[in-house]
């Protein structure tokens, strides 16, 4: 069955004259005919009584009349939303873990620097919440520790991150220019709400455990960078995060990079596993360049004593 076949039979029963029907068709009346008789061939019922003075709808044909007309009409909008679609402004729809990590923001400034007709939404999102929405067509893309991606989620390392601790400006060891990890073993340390940021927080345990001691977890725990700046400022406890989320610091407080070992959280880029559409793959583009333009991707140690090592933890993200 031909959408043309059901175009031709409605407006055949609409004006039940071959000659006027054929003409609204612009097709010759010989066409009209053959293409009808095919339709009721198909179906196995008769939809019109002919006569040589007129046409008539057959009970069958009074039926097939209304769903014809719904059929038509359904696939005219469909072509309508398809036009619409593609004459309007693309958009993208981003997962970010927290507004105060850089590393996304300053890949969407790269993009729209490139594409300024893209609409870009963030969606503020943990990674396994990411993993959702992405796998639902809820987000595009999103960024994360892609520890335990899901089958369906293919993930590009983009960063190595280092690893530091916000400290207030008079603690004991913001005089130092880097903070072995084993000095963490006296803090209070706090994490990040489990919600957001799960994948961070167990990096840092690991490191801790690594060096040889089981953190101090301080109780309470907080939304955003900013509010963990607070609680810092207050001294109530240290903060472990990524280098990246140093804009948000807090004035009275310091970051100091992490040593002994020398630490990098490591962020990807997290998408629905398939070939990237065309704005996927200018995002992707875009945080390549930004991370060979930057050296994301080969960070330079921070000072520290000739004897620390210099070992760099990247998780279980792989270029």
């Amino acid at each position: 069955m031909e959408l043309r076949q059901l175009r031709y039979f409605v407006t055949l029963a609409e004006e039940l004259h071959f000659g006027r029907a054929a003409a609204r068709e612009h097709i010759v009346q010989s066409a009209l005919s053959q293409q009808v008789q095919r339709l009721e061939r198909e179906l196995g019922v008769r939809l019109l009584d002919r006569s040589t003075h007129h046409v008539d709808l057959t009970p069958a044909g009074t039926v097939f009349l209304i769903e014809a007309r719904q059929i038509l009409d359904q696939v005219g909008r469909a072509t309508q939303a398809a036009r619409n679609a593609a004459a309007s402004t693309p958009t993208l729809r981003v997962g970010i873990i927290d507004a105060a990590y850089d590393s996304m923001p300053q890949i969407l400034r790269e993009l729209q620097a490139g594409h300024p007709d893209l609409t870009i939404h963030q969606v503020e999102a943990g990674t396994r919440e990411q993993y959702r929405q992405l796998a639902d067509g809820r987000l595009d893309i999103g960024i994360g520790r892609a520890s335990q991606t899901p089958p369906e989620i293919a993930s590009e390392l983009i960063r190595l991150d280092p690893l530091g601790v916000l400290i207030p400006d008079d603690h004991h060891l913001a005089a130092q220019a880097v903070v072995p990890v084993a000095a963490l073993a006296d803090e209070l340390l706090l994490l990040g709400e489990e919600s957001q940021t799960p994948e961070l927080n167990q990096f840092v345990i690991e490191l801790c455990r690594g060096v040889g001691f089981a953190p101090t977890i301080y109780e309470g725990t907080v939304e955003s960078t900013r509010a963990a700046g607070d609680l810092v400022l207050q001294h109530r406890c240290v903060h472990c995060v990524p280098s990246s989320a140093r804009a948000s610091n807090r004035t009275g407080t310091t970051w100091r990079p992490l040593t002994e070992p020398v630490t990098h959280f490591p962020w990807s880029l997290l998408w629905r596993e398939a070939t990237p559409p065309p704005h996927l793959q200018a995002v992707i583009g875009s945080a390549r360049q930004l991370a060979g333009r930057l050296g994301w991707l080969h960070p330079r140690e921070p000072a520290s004593p000739a004897d620390a090592p210099t070992a760099i933890s990247q998780g279980d993200d792989t270029l």
